[in-house]
C-alpha cells in the first residue's frame, strides 16, 4: 500500500527528495537518513509498505524487523561518537510507522543540555536541519557499512 501525502511513502516512492538516497532496502524494510532536525547520523527504519501499527506487520516483516534495527543501531554506533544509540518507534496519528535510530553524542547533549526524549524535543524546537552534503556523506558511509554487515 502507498499513501500519497504520507511523508514516509512519499520519500519511498520519490515524491519527496531524499538526501542521501536509500541506504539499505529489502522486500519488507527500508533504511534512510532522517529528514529534519535530528542530526547527522540519525537513520529511519521503516516498512516499505504503508503500515500504521506494529500489530499490522506481516509475519515476515515482524521477523525481519529485529535484525534490521540491530544492524542500523550497529552502523550508527560505529560511524558516530555516540555514547548511546536511541531506537524509538514513531507514529503520529494515522501515519506510517518508523523507527528513529539516533546517535546520542556528547556534543549534542552539551549543545542542548539534555538527553533522551527531551533531546529529541529540543532538536525539533530548534528546527536546525543538517547540511545536505553532510547527510549525503554519512549516507554513503552507512550504505557501505550495511553492505559489510549484511
Amino acid at each position: 500500500m502507498d499513501i500519497k501525502g504520507c511523508i514516509a511513502c512519499d520519500l519511498t516512492h520519490g515524491r519527496m527528495a531524499l538526501p542521501g538516497s536509500p541506504i539499505w532496502e529489502s522486500d519488507h524494510w527500508r533504511v534512510e537518513h532522517c529528514v529534519g532536525p535530528l542530526g547527522i547520523g540519525t537513520l529511519v527504519v521503516k516498512p516499505v509498505r504503508h503500515v500504521e501499527r506494529v500489530a499490522d506487520l506481516t509475519a515476515a516483516e515482524a521477523v525481519e524487523m529485529g535484525s534490521v534495527l540491530h544492524r542500523a543501531s550497529q552502523v550508527v554506533g560505529d560511524l558516530t561518537s555516540a555514547s548511546q544509540v536511541y531506537v524509538c518507534l514513531w507514529s503520529h496519528g494515522p501515519a506510517h510507522i518508523h523507527f528513529v535510530v539516533q546517535p546520542e553524542t556528547e556534543s549534542a547533549v552539551e549543545a542542548f543540555g539534555t538527553w533522551g526524549p527531551a533531546l529529541q524535543a529540543a532538536m525539533f524546537e530548534r528546527d536546525d536541519s543538517p547540511d545536505r552534503e553532510e547527510v549525503e556523506r554519512f549516507a554513503s558511509l552507512a550504505r557501505r557499512a550495511f553492505r559489510i554487515t549484511a
